[in-house]
């Protein structure tokens, strides 16, 4: 073949039609080839069962399963665990497959090499969300439908009873796996909750401790505690100003009392001049009396007073500073007498206070001088319980002021202990929660009402050897051989360095051809089955006659 020029469709027509030969005898003869070597080789079965992946039975929104591992990576697991040396060493022994020679090492070895797990699409349940057989994605457990377990060897019912066990066993691991996982989730979360429940014991003791402690100094007291401050402060004012009220009306009946003690001696101690005598002592009890109903700023009590002041006058004009005298002697020995019987005519006043005991009031004399040592009395017994009244609520005042200075740092301890329980209560909470929704998934598991393999289609007996399939070595014989055979027809074409047309002799020659010679010679009659693939193509340059004009 010329190869320094292009090729046409033709061109490639025709040099297939001269390798044709080459190509077939190398196709026909290899699939025959192929289908004899099968023949040789050892037969080998592959028994198959298929397992299905059923979902739940307890809706997910009620119960939500424990082991949310994929079914295709728990099925790997799985399997490592079923092809261990201890899983199949008794299977080994139980089927006896020990002969041969082999060992029960190489046996085990065979298994593992020719058991194979491969996922299954069943198909789609047309029945609701949640099915055994609906596909779910990554974050879904069931992401497949089903697998197929298969067992190759050379010997069909050999092949059948260890699929067949391993098949078991797969099912078998599974749930024992999906309970272990439940039981071990329940009891970690156990031993958790333990943990935790004694923590949280621990930070009820702190808290409450801390509470009794500090018993109305917590954050929450403080509105109370303010309250209490300013009540009391308003308390206190008020007894204060009671107390100063009764001071002024203490000091004001003591005066009163010293004035009508001095009329009265007065007015039994001088023989002169008893009409103003009697007269003043008169008006100064009236004015006593009208002091005690009316203010100072009254008419009537002005008009005494101012009575009174004329009646002292006029009794000075008259001389009588020598009875002034005898009646403050004459006070003084009153006074001694009212002191001695003090004891046996006034009753000692309860919850007084050293302070404010009360002078001993005489059981003789006019009654404005008893109504007066009677209001003292009582005005005395008054001021000493404000007095203790104000002590008592000073203290508390006091003590709810302390209440407040320290509550900053209180505050900023109970937020602590406060925020670490409410931590403790949550997680405990939850963990509560936890355990009891792992408690029934565990039981779910139990009941093996959870996600299950079930075995769809048992582990079957072959008929016939998977391998070799015949067909397939003749197929793969036959594309060997085409490709052999066309190897060769253009390894044959390339070597050909024949000229059979213008386009040969142009790229051959670099020359224009001017004519051509028909081929003379025997002429073929149709009956070489050469002649039939040649068509209407030009003969080889080597059998005509090329004229050069």
């Amino acid at each position: 073949m010329i190869t320094n020029r292009e090729l046409a469709i033709e061109d490639y027509l025709a040099i297939a039609r001269r390798r044709l030969t080459w190509v077939l005898i190398p196709a026909l003869a290899a699939p025959l080839l192929g289908f004899l070597i099968s023949f040789a080789l050892t037969p080998k079965y592959t028994s198959r069962s298929l397992l299905q992946v059923e979902g739940q039975i307890v809706p997910g929104g009620y119960v939500k399963p424990i082991v949310t591992e994929r079914v295709s990576d728990r099925m790997i697991t799985l399997q490592q665990n079923v092809l261990s040396r201890t899983r199949l060493q008794p299977l080994v022994s139980r089927l006896g497959l020990v002969r041969n020679g082999k060992s029960a090492d190489d046996v085990i070895d065979q298994i593992r090499s020719n058991v194979s797990v491969n996922e299954a699409d069943i198909g789609k349940s047309s029945g609701p969300p949640g099915s055994p057989n609906e596909k779910k994605g990554p974050g879904g457990t069931a992401d497949v439908s089903g697998f197929y377990v298969s067992y190759t060897t050379n010997n069909p019912r050999d092949a059948q009873q260890v699929c067949a066990e391993i098949t078991s066993l797969l099912l078998a691991e599974n749930q024992e796996l999906r309970e272990q996982v439940a039981r071990s989730t329940t009891d970690f979360l156990s031993s958790q909750l333990d943990q935790e429940k004694h923590h949280l014991d621990e930070l009820d003791a702190k808290l409450s401790e801390f509470k009794i402690q500090h018993f109305g100094r917590l954050p929450g007291d403080i509105d109370t505690d303010l309250k209490m401050v300013m009540a009391f402060d308003s308390q206190l004012d008020a007894i204060t100003q009671n107390l100063n009220r009764m001071q002024q009306d203490k000091s004001y009946a003591e005066m009163l009392l010293a004035q009508e003690l001095a009329a009265y001696k007065s007015a039994h101690s001088s023989p002169k001049f008893p009409p103003l005598r009697q007269q003043l002592l008169s008006l100064q009890s009236h004015l006593v009396f009208l002091q005690t109903r009316y203010t100072e700023d009254h008419p009537d009590v002005v008009k005494t007073k101012h009575e009174i002041e004329e009646l002292k006058a006029k009794l000075k004009d008259m001389g009588l500073e020598a009875d002034k005298a005898d009646a403050d002697s004459l006070a003084k020995e009153t006074n001694a007498e009212d002191e001695a019987s003090a004891a046996n005519s006034i009753p000692a006043v309860p919850n007084a206070s050293p302070n404010t005991v009360p002078k001993p009031v005489v059981a003789l004399g006019p009654p404005e001088i008893m109504r007066l040592r009677e209001q003292i009395y009582r005005t005395e017994g008054a001021i000493g319980r404000q007095n203790a009244e104000q002590k008592r609520i000073q203290a508390q005042l006091d003590l709810y002021q302390s209440r407040l200075s320290l509550n900053p740092e209180i505050e900023e301890q109970y937020k602590q202990l406060t925020r670490d329980n409410n931590t403790a209560h949550s997680i405990y909470d939850q963990l509560l929660t936890n355990r009891t929704l792992a408690e029934i998934s565990t039981a779910m598991e139990h009941n093996q009402e959870g996600e299950q393999l079930k075995l769809l289609d048992p582990a079957t007996l072959p008929n016939s050897p998977s391998f070799p399939v015949r067909w397939q070595f003749a197929l793969y014989g036959f594309g060997a051989g085409l490709g052999i055979g066309v190897s060769i027809a253009l390894w044959k074409e390339f070597q050909d360095k024949a000229i059979r047309n213008e386009g040969d002799v142009l790229a051959a020659l670099e020359l224009p051809m001017l004519g051509s010679v028909p081929w003379v010679g025997v002429e073929s009659n149709g009956k070489s089955w050469k002649n039939k693939f040649r068509g209407s193509s030009m003969p080889r340059l080597e059998e005509e006659r090329t004229a050069d004009l």
